[in-house]
């Protein structure tokens, strides 16, 4: 069994490609115009650019990686991008580039939405897509989330951060790992480490919330995990409106309407 930090003896470097792809989503009820706009802006408010780097950078702590630079530059009326310049080893000092921030942002009056993070070989990118409409009192928020990296750092180590990182009500895992390296005799290898799941490496305090099912081609080392969350505190999804103000039979209703959102999005298709 060869685990996430056990190193097989390599020739050169390791050029397997690993990326963890995430879409997460956050379920809202929002039933007024008023509720709809005020809940995008909290969303914006709360999963700015600057709480999204942060995230980055914990990330690419806890994968082994290390930040090199990191650019932002924020758009009107809406929109931001960020960079991260990131090596898979530590660099001296003086072996980085003297233009290079490490770790200090270009601007710091950040408002908003996209991040793109590049390693030496690899990249961190997250996105953030909330929507409405105004013939439905659910609104969602997504979050997409890719980590790729070359070489011996996997970013399967950083899956509770992430799912804890956001209010996850569905989340759709997908991790490849893509190439091959050689060992020292010549052999091919197209997987470095052992994994029959991504649900392996969530903890099960994590996976206890959620219903989880699995769909993998092992042969292709692809890997899809989808999850939902198992219990609805319907306080946890009103927006400005404390669950007690509304009558039982309404309290039932937005429950039902919650439920219904969650499963059409976890299975992928319209079922109501």
């Amino acid at each position: 069994m060869i685990g996430l930090n056990d190193k097989i003896r390599l020739y050169g470097f390791n050029n397997l490609t690993k990326t963890l792809s995430f879409n997460i989503y956050d379920i809202c009820y929002a039933k007024s115009p008023r509720e709809q706009h005020d809940y995008i802006k909290y969303i914006d408010e709360q999963y700015n650019s600057d709480r999204l780097t942060k995230i980055l950078c914990d990330v690419t702590e806890m994968i082994g990686a290390h930040v090199l630079n990191i650019s932002k530059q924020d758009y009107e009326p809406q929109g931001a991008s960020v960079t991260l310049l990131i090596s898979e080893e530590h660099l001296d000092e003086e072996d980085i580039d003297e233009s290079c921030n490490m770790r200090i942002a270009t601007n710091n009056n950040i408002d908003k939405q996209s991040i793109a993070g590049h390693l030496d070989k690899s990249h961190l990118t997250v996105h953030t897509y909330p929507e409405f409409h105004p013939d439905n009192a659910v609104t969602t928020f997504r979050v997409d989330i890719d980590v790729s990296t070359c070489g011996h750092i996997t970013p399967l180590k950083c899956l509770d951060y992430l799912i804890g990182s956001f209010d996850s009500d569905i989340i759709t895992i997908d991790y490849r790992v893509r190439g091959f390296t050689r060992d020292q005799k010549g052999k091919k290898l197209f997987i470095d480490h052992d994994i029959k799941s991504i649900q392996d490496y969530i903890d099960n305090e994590t996976l206890n919330r959620y219903d989880a099912i699995d769909v993998n081609v092992y042969q292709s080392n692809i890997f899809h995990t989808k999850m939902m969350i198992k219990e609805i505190i319907l306080q946890n999804y009103l927006f400005n409106t404390d669950t007690y103000e509304l009558a039982p039979k309404k309290r039932l209703e937005i429950n039902d309407l919650l439920r219904r959102e969650m499963i059409e999005i976890f299975s992928g298709q319209n079922i109501f």
